[in-house]
């Protein structure tokens, strides 16, 4: 079983990597595996609805970073995605490819567990949180919840060392994680995911 950690940050090695790294740590002591995937400092370009796969072919923009994700994400049992807090909000770069890549191959999510963490120096962080688990619960996803919400504090990643209640709830949130990981692994042969619908869509203006 695998967890991908999202580091929706242009820092490879920063805050969010801190929170996520403390994760995978802990991960680890449950025989759980994790992958990194760095968002990096790499321009990605944002939908731009051209519909090009809504027969559910990949993003027409065709990017490195959409490319490398998708193949990762395609691979992982479970997803952590993570983001430092921009002016109350995720990186505008990681909206852009989460955008692209729930729209255009949101299967891959299907009954999948995740989460979302969310670093900042003092405030903003409950609307970037929120903002993450929109695109799960929108994508019939499994939302791994921990002690408190999972917001990590700290300007530098040796201050987000010092917020002990932050680290701990990352810890906790990975106890939860491999936990659920675990009871699908033992009982999707009993018990089979559920089937879904055609989606029914209702437009409010005729």
């Amino acid at each position: 079983m695998k967890v991908l950690l999202v580091n929706g940050s242009p820092n490879k090695a920063g805050c969010t990597y801190t929170a996520l790294k403390e994760i995978a740590d802990q991960l680890e002591i449950h025989g759980i595996e994790s992958e990194f995937f760095h968002l990096g400092s790499a321009p990605v370009a944002g939908c731009i609805a051209c519909h090009s796969c809504d027969d559910g072919s990949p993003c027409a923009l065709n990017d490195d970073v959409y490319n490398r994700f998708i193949t990762a994400a395609k691979d992982a049992d479970g997803y952590i995605f993570g983001s430092p807090v921009y002016y109350a909000n995720i990186n505008a770069s990681f909206g852009c490819l989460l955008d692209r890549a729930f729209f255009s191959q949101g299967k891959i999510f299907h009954y999948k567990p995740t989460a979302a963490i969310v670093s900042s120096r003092r405030g903003g962080s409950g609307s970037a949180f929120d903002r993450l688990n929109k695109y799960f619960t929108i994508s019939n996803m499994l939302v791994v919840s921990s002690r408190y919400w999972n917001h990590v504090h700290g300007n530098t990643p040796e201050e987000v060392k010092q917020d002990l209640e932050g680290l701990q709830i990352m810890r906790t949130l990975a106890d939860n994680m491999a936990w659920i990981l675990k009871v699908i692994e033992y009982s999707k042969e009993e018990i089979p995911y559920p089937s879904l619908d055609k989606k029914i869509r209702t437009n409010f203006i005729r």
